[in-house]
């Protein structure tokens, strides 16, 4: 029995058809993802599926931890297959999960399997996957070049060299677009134990001796433009609440040298450090026609047992509840106030912010023709499954205009997660066909498939203006 048919998600006529002729063959832009250029620039080889599938995917960690497997099988030092063994064990139990979808998706797009993944072809799947791995076919590019994609932007640290995506571009082999995003969350984040020896790593690497808060923006002002001129054209920001707290230059300054000593910082000089740098930081990306991507409402590392046992990014992290609809306000008006607010994406975390993000974005848009110059992003970590992905659908359609969304990215540090791109294209054709069905919005099949393409493909390409 399939797993996944050819109708998966496609639950009325009209959605069929949109979604064959219209989404289905549409490139892939994933503008926000966590791939290594470093991986890309070495073709990088999988030893197994495990490698490729369970290494730092925090995602299937944290469903196998529900399940109580033992963490020596999830992340410790168990052998590959038995980590694959008890991830084969929790597959089947993951109803109304995406996980379930996406791992019988990957299955089908990249190896051929129509089966599911249970404890009974567990070795059947290994054993053939793992041939499969083997092959050129299988390296890095490949897998990228085989699902269509036409740009990746990873997401790198300003203090990075970026010399692998300088290598990509100057082979100039790979079809593919391998871009960076700078992601400044360390330069920001100065309550952490390690600014002050990040500032030293800046300093060396931007050649200005920082010393000042003017010192520390001198400096991330050349690292945006280094950024800029390697191909640079979006940045990602994340915030576990939204701060509004302004200062004044001397006050900065005092601020920014107890971050500098190592000296404990309160939490409204940290407010007021972070909304004042992000102010700059937006200067600058509109000066070179970048996008601002701000990812707001995770709690991070919960665990405080656990992170100093694994550190970040390891399935320790939840939805937050703050309340930042003001403050998020006030600071991109403030951004907007000399006509220096960017293009920017916001993502929310928690579905209750969907008609704050939305209806927030609809204060600042701006004369981007075709395109809404103030993006809600697409659900996010633990929202872009089915429920999440059509409440978020259907909340933009019913404040903004959803012919100008830009779409689906993977979020992902897998080779093998474009799939999602289409379990989302699937969801936006049945939602749209939906509307049809119910005698909400008329049959135009050409006119509605062109929607489908621009929100697909076609509005991110626009949007992320690659030079």
């Amino acid at each position: 029995m399939k797993v996944i048919n050819d109708n998966f998600m496609l639950h009325n006529d009209y959605g069929k058809v949109l979604y064959e002729e219209y989404a289905k063959d549409m490139p892939i832009f994933d503008f926000h993802c966590h791939l290594e250029a470093k991986e890309i620039w070495e073709n990088k080889k999988f030893s197994n599926i495990t490698e490729i599938w369970l290494g730092g995917d925090h995602y299937k960690w944290r469903v196998m931890r529900a399940y109580g497997i033992p963490e020596e099988k999830i992340t410790g030092n168990a052998s590959d297959y038995e980590k694959f063994a008890e991830w084969s064990k929790i597959v089947p139990l993951l109803i109304g999960n995406p996980l379930y979808h996406w791992t019988h998706l990957e299955l089908k797009t990249f190896f051929g399997i129509e089966k599911e993944l249970n404890e009974n072809t567990c070795k059947e799947i290994w054993e053939r996957t793992n041939e499969l791995l083997k092959t050129d076919d299988f390296r890095a590019r490949k897998l990228i070049e085989r699902s269509n994609v036409y740009a990746v932007c990873t997401t790198n640290d300003p203090v990075e060299t970026l010399d692998y995506h300088k290598k990509i571009k100057e082979e100039d082999k790979f079809k593919t677009k391998v871009l960076p995003a700078m992601r400044p969350d360390k330069a920001l984040n100065i309550e952490a134990e390690d600014y002050s020896e990040y500032i030293n790593e800046l300093s060396n690497v931007s050649e200005i001796e920082i010393n000042s808060f003017e010192d520390l923006k001198i400096a991330l002002s050349k690292r945006v433009k280094y950024f800029n001129d390697n191909g640079c054209a979006a940045c990602d920001h994340a915030f576990n609440y939204i701060p509004f707290n302004r200062a004044s230059n001397a006050e900065l300054d005092n601020i920014f040298l107890k971050g500098l000593n190592g000296e404990k910082t309160n939490k409204e000089e940290e407010d007021k450090y972070k909304i004042e740098l992000m102010i700059f930081l937006a200067k600058e990306y509109k000066k070179y026609d970048w996008v601002m991507e701000l990812h707001i409402g995770a709690l991070r590392n919960n665990n405080e047992r656990m992170f100093n046992k694994l550190g970040p990014d390891t399935g320790y992290d939840s939805v937050n509840d703050y309340k930042y609809a003001r403050e998020l306000g006030q600071l991109l008006s403030a951004m907007d106030l000399t006509e220096e607010l960017p293009r920017t994406i916001l993502f929310s975390l928690n579905p209750k912010d969907n008609y704050v993000l939305s209806t927030l974005a609809g204060c600042f848009q701006g004369e981007e023709y075709g395109i809404s110059k103030i993006q809600f992003g697409t659900a996010w970590w633990f929202l872009d499954h089915k429920d999440g992905m059509t409440k978020q659908i259907k909340d933009l359609a019913a404040t903004g205009v959803l012919p100008n969304f830009i779409g689906m990215l993977t979020d992902s540090r897998s080779f093998l997660s474009y799939p999602r791109h289409d379990y989302f294209r699937r969801i936006i054709c049945n939602i749209l066909g939906e509307y049809v069905e119910l005698g909400e919005y008329p049959w135009k099949k050409e006119f509605l498939g062109e929607i489908v393409k621009d929100i697909s493909f076609n509005n991110a390409k626009k949007y992320i203006k690659i030079k």
